[in-house]
């Protein structure tokens, strides 16, 4: 690797690390908000599910931005709108406020991913990505670790809104480092427009193809990040009755599990591949493991809980191997927007699942910030019931043979 592509690889994935951390800061917060506010679960869902429809909603232009000005620039830029909804969020006094502080947080690390594929396609042969793009996740998910024992261990001694000015200040500091260290490429690409990105994420949300392959991981991913950013925690206090450190440890166990899978499955797919094992039966194994582990974390199955959630930690995130499958599913030239509308489906349902978790927990009354066994149990049963349903379609034959969509279609230029 030169020191260019080095360069690359770390400034890029330290914009992807301060995204996760973002992504799961309320789990540790939760405890501290919800008392200094008086908020129910569904008020917490809400608000910590903001930063997903933020994120959301930014995908397709971001995406125009990324091609137009470079994921340099427009990474850079866009952390400091995080910077700027971390200090709204921890300076306000009312929910509506924090409201706009997640907002702006999804908003502003929306490229994060993107920008760092974007990068890594432009500096590496097109051989070594699959490893690159596993390694970035990977750093992505020690963030998952941060917001575990450390966060906890941080909100020991400093109050959660100083902890708030102290995670602007190094999203800031990543973003002057990116602006000024991350190589510029020659590369300058104009190639759709915002009205041509909108109509292509219609084509494809159009397509039989599309919803067959996506259907197991999306639903999939969407409880898995839903989870890990906000309701395990919950469930481990309520449910398994651990104390706060101990359950931070075990967030922090999943996490490095996370990172693990990333890289392990990610090298096991293309050597099982070569055994006549398919990258779309191989990811729907690893997404079907990672129901059952549910299921055994449900139904108490009598495992060390450390086992239980390194292998909720390693199998939640198959799901990603499925923007593999796509790609070979769809043209190059669409690549981007089948990326783009995996993404936007995805932190959608995590939007609506944070929500709806919260939802389900508040008709059941807290005693202590705590709920009753039986409104996290309904909630996680709806979930797996989801996905069971989603596994159901994607393992079904399809009922014509499935067609790529836009194989005529030229290429945008």
């Amino acid at each position: 690797m030169s020191s260019t592509q080095l360069r690359v690889f770390l400034l890029f994935s330290a914009g992807y690390f301060v995204s996760y951390v973002f992504r799961g800061v309320n789990l540790g917060f939760a405890p501290f908000i919800t008392h200094d506010l008086g908020l129910s679960a569904a008020n917490l869902g809400v608000l910590t599910s903001l930063y997903f429809l933020g994120f959301a909603g930014a995908q397709i232009p971001a995406g125009v931005l990324l091609d137009h000005f470079g994921a340099r620039r427009v990474t850079a830029g866009t952390l400091l709108f995080a910077a700027l909804g971390i200090w709204v969020f921890g300076a306000a006094q009312s929910v509506g406020m924090m409201m706009v502080g997640r907002l702006l947080i999804g908003m502003g690390v929306s490229v994060c991913l993107g920008g760092a594929f974007k990068a890594l396609a432009q500096h590496f042969a097109t051989a070594r990505l699959p490893l690159m793009n596993g390694l970035v996740m990977a750093v992505g998910g020690l963030g998952g670790v941060m917001v575990g024992s450390p966060l906890t261990w941080v909100l020991g001694f400093a109050p959660w809104r100083t902890v708030c000015v102290g995670l602007g200040l190094m999203t800031v500091l990543v973003a002057l480092a990116l602006w000024t260290l991350a190589p510029d490429t020659k590369e300058t690409h104009h190639q759709a427009s915002i009205g041509t990105q909108f109509k292509g994420t219609l084509h494809i949300l159009g397509s039989a193809a599309f919803w067959k392959i996506a259907s197991f991981s999306v639903v999939t991913q969407g409880v898995f990040y839903a989870m890990q950013s906000l309701w395990v925690g919950a469930w481990l206090r309520d449910v398994q009755g651990f104390e706060p450190r101990q359950a931070a440890a075990l967030v922090s166990i999943l996490g490095f599990a996370m990172m693990a899978g990333c890289i392990g499955f990610g090298a096991a797919a293309r050597s099982l591949e070569r055994r006549g094992i398919s990258l779309y039966a191989f990811c729907g194994i690893g997404m079907a493991l990672f129901v059952v582990t549910q299921l055994l974390i449900v139904f108490k199955a009598p495992l060390p809980a450390s086992l239980l959630w390194a292998a909720y930690g390693a199998f939640g995130g198959t799901g990603i191997l499925i923007y593999a499958v796509m790609a070979r599913h769809f043209p190059p030239q669409m690549t981007g927007r089948v990326n783009t509308t995996l993404n936007l489906i995805i932190f959608l349902l995590i939007f609506g699942f944070q929500i709806g978790v919260g939802a389900v927990l508040s008709h059941w009354p807290a005693s202590g910030g705590h709920y009753p066994v039986s409104a996290h149990l309904t909630a996680w049963g709806i979930l797996i019931v989801l996905q069971i349903l989603s596994a159901i379609w994607f393992v079904l034959p399809a009922r014509k043979p499935v067609t790529v969509v836009g194989a005529h279609e030229p290429q945008d230029a």
